[in-house]
């Protein structure tokens, strides 16, 4: 994040909204919008959003995944396909 670029106060995105809105839109990058000199608001794309979500849940799964290690949750592979297969063939009907 560029500070000098990215970071408009409040009263920027109130007379300038159609302005930003192209602007991130086109740049992917986001705005950070500030009141009274606090960080408020983050305004981003939907592509760079969608990506930020996708991001977020893959680090969910693998601290899942980790917290499950960590514990001794484990099954062997052969089993973990097994039980996928088994939930493929109930969701599809394929039986």
């Amino acid at each position: 994040m560029n500070l000098k670029s990215d970071v408009k106060p409040i009263t920027y995105l109130k007379n300038n909204t159609a302005e930003l809105v192209r602007d991130v839109s086109q740049s992917g990058r986001t705005m950070l919008i500030t009141q009274n000199g606090e960080a408020k608001v983050v305004v981003m794309d939907v592509e760079t959003y969608s990506r930020w979500r996708g991001a977020l849940a893959l680090m969910k799964m693998i601290s899942q995944g980790e917290a499950d290690a960590d514990s001794g949750r484990l099954i062997l592979q052969d089993e973990a396909f097994a039980r996928a297969e088994k939930a493929i063939v109930r969701a599809t009907g394929d039986e």
